[in-house]
């Protein structure tokens, strides 16, 4: 059986928790921006409000996340 690729994030392979949680940051900036676009205030700051969370979360373990 070959050896299965995986990302690597800091010299280690991503784990399930890493891939989450880097899919539910891009899913919410794609997100945010579509309320922008919409001109959705409320929508706009829930979004923000969430993509600030997940890069909190993702600063406490360790996971690189492009600005």
């Amino acid at each position: 059986m070959p050896p299965t690729h995986r990302p690597r994030t800091r010299g280690r392979s991503m784990d399930a928790f890493t891939t989450g949680l880097l899919q539910r940051i891009k899913a919410t900036e794609s997100d945010l921006s579509r309320a922008r676009d919409e001109g959705d205030e409320f929508l706009v700051d829930v979004e923000q409000g969430e993509l600030d969370d997940l890069r909190r979360l993702a600063a406490e373990h360790g996971v690189e996340v492009s600005a």
